[in-house]
């Protein structure tokens, strides 16, 4: 069993800076991809930021050069460093891994989320 906490959300003012973190735990080989998604009511979870095992990283337009995705491979976390956040950052921030193997001998790569953690911009 494997499990996502993620940390760091809360109340920012427009023009401030949070970062979030993510710990993955349990039964973990490998990772290949994590990434941060998030959920602004009344629309779709999209993807903000994703990194690959070997450093990889994308952006959604609307975050890019404002976030930064970052991960500790030997820790099972990732970060994400928002700066110059904007009211339409406001959301639910959801940690979500996928080609999780949990040993070296498995051959599916697994995908979890978690719990997710509220960002909200506001003045």
């Amino acid at each position: 069993q494997v499990q996502l906490v993620e940390s760091g959300g809360g109340l920012v003012q427009p023009g401030g800076s949070l970062r979030l973190s993510c710990a993955a735990s349990g039964s973990i080989f490998s990772i290949d991809v994590m990434d941060w998604y998030r959920q602004a009511p009344g629309k779709q979870r999209e993807l903000v930021a994703a990194v690959t095992s070997g450093g990889s990283t994308n952006y959604a337009d609307s975050v890019k050069g404002r976030f930064t995705i970052s991960r500790d491979n030997a820790k099972n976390m990732v970060y994400l460093q928002m700066n110059s956040l904007k009211p339409e950052d406001t959301a639910v921030y959801y940690c979500h891994v996928a080609g999780l193997r949990p040993s070296l001998m498995s051959t599916i790569g697994l995908a979890y989320w978690g719990q997710g953690t509220q960002v909200t911009v506001s003045s």
